[in-house]
């Protein structure tokens, strides 16, 4: 063998060679994706929702989404943007629906970026 070997690249240098070659668009929206499942599972949008289901967690989900839809969509174009905020919009209304106590017009999760869907 020579003093130069050549080093297989580690398992990090491969990840981050990957994610860089993925356009920004797909991992905005894959991370909106992410966020609206949990949140549709946390509003008891689930196989089983008497287990799953916790609004506290759902209210972080939803506003941590409808920030990342709001301030992505100008960068992600609106083909994209459209379908993330019409599933906001459902986890919004499920929340609302699934809460005992209601909240205010506009001061549900999400609805400072969104405004209020009722």
């Amino acid at each position: 063998m020579s003093d130069q070997q050549i080093s297989e690249p580690t398992d990090a240098q491969s990840a981050a060679r990957d994610i860089a070659e993925v356009p920004a668009v797909e991992i905005i929206t894959a991370a909106a994706v992410n966020l609206l499942s949990a949140a549709a599972i946390k509003c008891g949008l689930s196989d089983d929702p008497e287990n799953e289901t916790d609004l506290d967690e759902a209210r972080k989900l939803i506003n941590a989404l409808a920030g990342l839809i709001t301030a992505g969509a100008p960068e992600i174009s609106d083909s994209h943007a459209r379908p993330l905020r019409d599933g906001l919009r459902s986890v919004q209304l499920a929340f609302r629906e699934a809460s005992a106590i209601p909240d205010e017009p506009g001061k549900g999760p999400g609805e400072k970026y969104t405004g209020s869907v009722i």
